[in-house]
């Protein structure tokens, strides 16, 4: 099994800023994208941002030039900088992993229980 452990939600004003954190343990070999999804109210989850393992990285157009996702591979993290923060980015933001057990093994996708980022106007 593999759990995903988040931390760094808060309540934060427009325009402030919050650093998200994603730490994986358990049976992992490789993870091969790791990211951040948000879950409005009302709303469907939507992607944030992935980092894959050779680097490259995927934002949505809402965070573009606001957010940064970088990756700690040796330690199995994802660290999500939040700049100029927005109301309409208030969400719950979920961690994914998309992890391999064993060398040339399937692919599993794992979620973390999310962390609530609130931003008041």
């Amino acid at each position: 099994q593999v759990q995903l452990v988040e931390s760094g939600g808060g309540l934060v004003q427009a325009g402030g800023s919050l650093r998200l954190s994603c730490a994986a343990s358990g049976s992992i070999f490789s993870i091969n994208v790791m990211g951040w999804y948000r879950q409005a109210p009302g709303k469907e989850r939507e992607l944030v941002a992935t980092a894959t393992s050779d680097g490259s990285t995927k934002y949505a157009d809402s965070v573009k030039g606001r957010f940064t996702i970088s990756r700690d591979s040796g330690k199995h993290t994802v660290h999500l900088q939040m700049n100029s923060l927005r109301p309409e980015d208030t969400a719950v933001y979920y961690c994914n992993a998309v992890v391999t057990k064993v060398m040339g093994g399937p692919e599993y996708r794992y979620w973390g229980q999310g962390t609530q980022v609130t931003v008041s106007s």
